[in-house]
């Protein structure tokens, strides 16, 4: 018979295992979700200090107030109350280059800088020649900057101290340290390190491949839009957000529109 082979889990009649533990006697109560989480990514149960910068990460990244995610999410709820999981999709869909994708981005911004300069390279010089090679061509350097926290972003530096404390800060948690230092010399700009880019190095020091950073941060951003999704069955603010757009719509002709763009 064909055989499809797993490593996370499996049921029968009378048992459920995950990753290789019977789940009711051995993980319900036992293994927090977070821990759980970090485990299934990576096939490995976490440190204790893995498990406290990994938990942070998800609450840092789990809300932002009123971000386009969280909107989508509301409207589609005013739109198809019946459908909570339509709702959490549209706000996870939402998680790219400007909103959560931040993470995977500085993910893998900082580990193709470190792959490049190879073992025991000086990361100041890594961090210089990334962020020349940015502004060289005009492009914003990932992990840097914020549309609300203008100066300093207020989970950049909790994250740092979680990481030292517990003995897991490294090589990408540096080199990010190195840009946030260096780059107002070659930008002629103070800009603050953003948290979810913190997040991002965060995940790849715990091992976690880039690819798979956005994941994470969709998981921590689940519990977020859960939460905004009760919220808006409590007190629903969808319908006025409608009407706001719907009341203010401006009919331009087409042939102004395309005039104007001309």
């Amino acid at each position: 018979m064909t055989s499809y082979r797993t490593s996370i889990g499996t049921s029968d009649r009378d048992r459920i295992r995950l990753l290789g533990h019977d789940l009711t006697e051995d993980l319900m109560g036992s293994v927090a979700f977070s821990d759980l989480a970090f485990w299934l990514v990576t096939l490995r149960r976490p440190t204790p200090g893995e498990g406290r910068l990994f938990n942070a990460v998800l609450v840092a990244l789990a809300d932002h107030g009123f971000t386009p995610t969280v909107l989508a999410a509301r409207l589609t709820l005013h739109s198809a109350p019946e459908s909570v999981q339509g709702a959490m999709a549209a706000g996870l869909l939402g998680g790219g280059s400007r909103f959560l994708g931040v993470t995977e981005d500085v993910a893998a911004f900082l580990g193709g800088g470190l792959a490049a300069a190879g073992p025991g390279a000086d990361l100041d010089a890594v961090a210089r020649t990334l962020v020349g090679d940015r502004a060289a061509a005009g492009l914003p350097v990932p992990g840097l900057g914020h549309p609300v926290h203008k100066e300093n972003d207020p989970r950049t530096p909790v994250l740092h101290r979680i990481a030292e404390e517990e003995g897991v800060s490294g090589s990408h948690l540096a080199l990010l340290a190195a840009i946030e230092r260096l780059h107002p010399q070659i930008l002629g700009k103070q800009l603050p390190t953003n948290g979810a880019g913190v997040c991002g190095a965060a995940l790849a020091d715990l091992g976690i491949p880039a690819n798979l950073v956005r994941g994470v941060a969709l998981v921590a951003r689940s519990a977020g839009l859960l939460g905004h999704i009760a919220e808006e069955m409590r007190d629903p603010l969808g319908r006025r957000l409608y009407d706001a757009v719907d009341r203010d719509a401006e009919y331009i002709e087409p042939t102004a529109r395309l005039q104007e763009d001309a």
